[in-house]
């Protein structure tokens, strides 16, 4: 319940264009905070409110609050978070912002930057690129090397208290959530939970469960000077805070689904892996659906939990986007079984290209972790994607490493309960057959696609690539106009055309 102590002398001194020398100030409210913006500066302070998730009752507890969103968010903003500031009761009675009196009331202050440049706001009028999903994939990646290790135990337990609560939430509004369908996902999630555990608790040891943002939306992510920056991330209690690092890409991640921004989605999850470099992340894959799903259910909880205070005008769209996110987590946490898609072709004929594209679309949320041979090899000499390697990393011995590579990973996919794309020549009938184990070991399907174009057709796009991971050239081409590939009995799919010609004709052969 709001505590009694009224904030309304602090509001009005900081509503004062006076305070700010002149400048306009708007107010904005959450049930938390009040955010007062005025030319290039933001100030939020924290609501003398108590709720069973927060306690800001007091304003030793305000200060320290207002000390932790500094710590917590200047890793992931320095750009953004500035500072605490007092707001001071003067000798004349008189309140100041940064004064030398007597703090009565504490303020984060934080640079301001355009508020219709959150990638919420973006997403609605443009959508999010694939260049603008690579980039955030990357800051995610590297906030999270940096992230406090916590301990797996307290988030574990505190997992199942969110099941539950969500659970106990839908059932307090049967008008929005079948108490039924309820049923099911509470005990679909407990049971994922519960399966889980043995490895969540292994991610833990090896350092994989951190303090993250903790409300990593998109909503919660600014592009400041032309980069994603996110803000905002939770303070207030480690535990919500706390996560695996990939049950905090989760939040992102289902964010996009929820859009409908699909590719996006599947570009966020590969170039984060991509740049961890981690296969234990391939592991946890396993764990995607309850934490997608888990994040779609809070969101329809907290959703929900709006409608009492919400306008008349917006009841009917509170109410309808909280039974969507209900219905996405229940969606969510019972996924259809994996695909295992190798794509094979010589040098040029845009089996990157087509694997990118295809990768979206196979099931389950977010689409397929796509496997590239080029990039296998350069993570193999610890070089970057797009470091050219010398003749010696092209050796027999380094290509049986990187398909070896490419089967491992594939395997950890797949009996992850994901899909994967694997992207390689596969010229040699060995490789096709090592593959072909791998999805026959698995109990899944393997779909064998061998994308075919003209020497002509494959020498001018070599030559067009630029910053690319592949470092195939005219000449390497040339020689492999003398590949016997042998037998083939994988889809030979024509790519002599253009991408989207060459994504059709695949995706007939898919269909077949």
């Amino acid at each position: 319940m709001p505590q009694r102590e009224s904030q309304d002398d602090v509001f009005a001194l900081m509503r004062d264009p006076a305070t700010h020398g002149g400048e306009a100030v708007r107010q904005i409210d959450t049930h938390a905070a009040a955010v007062f913006l005025s030319g290039r500066c933001a100030y939020k302070i924290k609501r003398a409110v108590k709720f069973p998730f927060l306690d800001y009752s007091t304003l030793e507890k305000r200060k320290a609050a207002c000390d932790a969103e500094m710590e917590v968010n200047r890793p992931f903003a320095p750009a953004i978070y500035r500072r605490v500031v007092a707001i001071t009761r003067e000798p004349d009675g008189k309140l100041a912002l940064d004064g030398r009196g007597s703090p009565v009331e504490w303020a984060v202050e934080m640079r301001r930057f355009d508020e219709d440049a959150t990638l919420d706001r973006l997403a609605e009028r443009h959508g999010i690129d694939g260049a603008l999903a690579d980039t955030l994939a990357r800051v995610v990646a590297i906030a999270h090397a940096s992230a406090p290790v916590v301990a797996a135990q307290p988030w574990l337990d505190a997992l199942a208290r969110f099941i539950d609560q969500n659970d106990a939430a839908f059932r307090e509004t049967p008008r929005l959530f079948s108490r039924a369908t309820a049923a099911i996902l509470w005990q679909q999630s407990h049971a994922a939970l519960g399966r889980l555990t043995p490895l969540l608790l292994k991610r833990g040891e090896l350092g994989l469960v951190r303090r993250g943002h903790g409300d990593l939306h998109l909503g919660n992510i600014a592009l400041i000077d032309g980069a994603p920056v996110p803000f905002d991330a939770i303070e207030f209690d480690p535990l919500i805070a706390a996560g695996d690092v990939l049950y905090d890409l989760a939040f992102l991640l289902m964010d996009l689904v929820e859009r409908s921004l699909t590719e996006a989605a599947n570009v966020v999850l590969n170039r984060y892996l991509a740049e961890t470099r981690r296969a234990d992340d391939l592991d946890a894959l396993g764990a995607l659906p309850l934490f997608l799903s888990l994040r779609a259910a809070i969101r329809a909880k907290v959703t929900a939990a709006r409608l009492d205070t919400a306008g008349a005008g917006d009841k009917a769209a509170t109410a309808k986007a909280a039974t969507t996110y209900f219905r996405l987590a229940c969606d969510l946490i019972a996924p259809p079984p994996p695909t295992l898609v190798a794509v094979g072709g010589l040098s040029g004929t845009g089996k990157s290209v087509l694997a990118r594209a295809l990768a979206a679309g196979l099931p389950p949320s977010p689409g397929a972790v796509v496997l590239r041979s080029d990039a296998e090899r350069k993570a193999l000499f610890g070089a970057a994607e797009t470091d050219r390697l010398p003749p010696e990393a092209y050796s027999a011995e380094s290509t049986d490493k990187v398909y070896a590579t490419l089967a491992d990973k594939a395997r950890r996919i797949v009996a992850a309960g994901h899909s994967a794309i694997v992207d390689a020549v596969y010229a040699e009938p060995s490789e096709r057959r090592a593959v072909e184990a791998v999805a026959s070991s698995a109990g899944v399907r393997l779909y064998g696609l061998f994308l075919v174009a003209d020497l002509s057709t494959r020498l001018a796009r070599v030559g067009a690539r630029q910053h690319d991971a592949s470092d195939a050239d005219a000449a390497v081409a040339h020689r492999q106009e003398a590949y016997a590939v042998g037998a083939m009995d994988w889809t030979e799919v024509d790519a002599s055309g253009s991408p989207t010609e060459t994504l059709e004709h695949a995706r007939i052969a898919l269909a077949r």
